[in-house]
């Protein structure tokens, strides 16, 4: 054998398709999701016979296919009618009602939007979606700034299904009493992927995205496994992706564990970046945590409140508590009993990725 047999030329690669490994990639079969597909089909449904359709809240963690569903139910959506209008909004990069709008004229191919006030443009999408039936897809709906323009579908639109995606149910639950009474919605939770599932998946993006035979079993078991262990989907297409990157970048032909640690490093630096997505009050929180351990719910409340430039509620506060452990960057372990009552001691949860 000769001594550059195992390297890659010029012309060569290791990736067949590398668009499999984006996590907004919608495959012609979304593996595991079937039945919660099935439950956000059955909400809209009802469209069909001209009724007004269900509403409905789908929560769950984050990178375990809330989006991606509901995606592909408004795919197929537009496959089988053009009776139905179906649209989705991020509510993260279109997070006040103004933006939304906008969003939507866009989608609905109204060009006319300069110079037109919040309420112009409202009254046009209204118009627009009561030309025929609509399905509403709000994502990360707790990102929006408002709820204006919710209220507003609920009462003007004559028959819709609208869908709110989010990590926190209990942010939903706490919306204005004049939008719940209205909404009265449905819920759909998605639970993690477990052991088999993630391994189904990632091992089927592997097959469409690679070469055939340049995975080493036992790093193809390694990504796995830290996938189950973030309880996200998409970091463990990161790792997938950028272990064949690693491989790529020393001419390998394999795929090998030396090559999914180098990008389970990279994704170690990633996700420190990644708090620059908090607010700076979000932020703060974060630091006293760390700088108080143990600490009681109520006294860091006192403590933010004394610390953080712009006054919060405590409501905002519980939310901003619960986004953290959500994020795995704290951790809020309930107790009972005592003087206070029931209450939550407060952790920092420092976790290093390369720990395997």
């Amino acid at each position: 054998m000769g001594l550059f047999d195992n390297m890659l030329k010029d012309n060569e690669s290791l990736f067949m398709n590398e668009i499999a490994l984006d996590y907004d990639f919608m495959p012609k079969i979304l593996k595991f999701r079937e039945n919660e597909q099935q439950r956000i089909a059955e909400c809209i449904r009802p469209l069909f016979q001209k009724r007004n359709g269900s509403n409905m809240i789908v929560h769950g963690a984050p990178g375990i296919g809330k989006t991606v569903a509901a995606k592909k139910v408004l795919e197929n959506l537009e496959e089988e009618t053009d009776d139905i209008i179906p649209i989705y909004i991020n509510c993260w990069q279109n997070n006040s009602t103004y933006k939304i709008i906008l969003e939507m004229c866009e989608k609905l191919n109204y060009k006319l939007t300069m110079n037109k006030n919040t309420v112009e443009l409202m009254k046009i999408v209204v118009g627009l979606l009561n030309k025929k039936t609509s399905v509403l897809v709000f994502d990360e709906i707790d990102k929006a700034d408002d709820l204006d323009f919710l209220y507003t579908f609920l009462e003007q639109l004559y028959r819709k299904s609208i869908i709110l995606i989010t990590n926190y149910k209990t942010h939903v639950l706490k919306m204005d009493d004049r939008i719940k009474s209205r909404l009265t919605p449905e819920t759909l939770e998605f639970k993690p992927y477990n052991s088999e599932e993630i391994n189904g998946i990632l091992r089927q993006r592997l097959e469409w995205a690679f070469v055939n035979s340049v995975w080493d079993e036992e790093a193809f078991q390694l990504v796995a496994a830290k996938t189950l262990e973030f309880e996200d989907m998409r970091k463990g297409l990161y790792l997938l992706k950028e272990s064949g990157n690693a491989a790529e970048t020393k001419s390998s032909r394999k795929i090998t564990m030396e090559h999914v640690k180098k990008a389970i490093e990279k994704l170690e630096s990633f996700s420190k970046t990644d708090l620059s997505q908090l607010s700076d009050n979000e932020k703060k929180i974060l630091e006293l945590i760390k700088q108080n351990p143990n600490c009681r719910m109520g006294d860091l409340y006192k403590q933010v409140q004394e610390k953080t430039k712009d006054s919060i509620s405590y409501k905002t506060f519980q939310r901003t508590v619960e986004k953290l452990a959500k994020l795995k960057l704290i951790t809020a372990k309930k107790i009972t009993g005592g003087a206070e009552g029931s209450t939550k001691i407060l952790n920092p949860k420092e976790k290093k990725l390369t720990e395997f």
